[in-house]
């Protein structure tokens, strides 16, 4: 059962018989709202600003011009392969991404104490995990407070799966990813399309 199909279920439900408090059922309502609209409404209103302020919206433009010039019908959807050929707007929406991550921290709780680097967590605390503070590594990202969307040509895969997540990590991604994220989206596409 998936988390809110429990939280419907648990709504008919006496106290007693239920799987999720009242407490985290609210919790999870309201990360549900924030996700599906402040989230995307920030990171928009963030690239739309960047796009702005920096000389990269040329080339952005001149990408997508000469997709629609060298379709033989301009009123045609997009095809697959022209799709596939954005890569210098899938830069830009990397760097958006890197630069605003849509959540401020992705919260969990300690189950048992964990020592981690000299503390201890007790069991019980709620931990918050800033992710945006990975994609922000200048080990990893050179200048990473500035909008490069070039950076991503050259950039390590490896390097990359390890910080880059704007759509959380481990076994817990927001459900967006999987229709906007860079990672899967081809085939996500590909399933919608066909």
């Amino acid at each position: 059962m998936y988390g809110g199909d429990q939280v419907i279920a648990d709504l008919n439900k006496e106290d007693k018989e239920k799987f999720l408090s009242d407490d985290f059922n609210i919790t999870v309502i309201f990360g549900l709202l924030f996700a599906g609209f402040e989230s995307v409404s920030k990171i928009l209103t963030l690239t739309l600003k960047l796009l702005a302020d920096h000389s990269v919206l040329q080339e952005l433009i001149a990408e997508h011009e000469g997709i629609l010039k060298s379709k033989q019908n301009s009123d045609s959807l997009l095809a697959w392969d022209e799709y596939k050929s954005m890569t210098f707007t899938l830069h830009v929406i990397n760097e958006s991404l890197q630069l605003g991550n849509g959540a401020p921290g992705l919260l969990r709780k300690a189950l048992k104490d964990i020592d981690f680097k000299g503390f201890t967590i007790p069991a019980d605390w709620t931990i918050m995990a800033v992710a945006s503070a990975s994609q922000l590594n200048s080990d990893v990202y050179k200048d990473p407070l500035a909008f490069n969307p070039g950076r991503w040509k050259d950039i390590d895969p490896y390097l990359v799966s390890k910080n880059f997540m704007p759509y959380g990590g481990g076994t817990r991604h927001c459900a967006g990813a999987e229709f906007s994220g860079p990672k899967s989206r081809e085939d996500v596409l590909f399933e919608v399309l066909r």
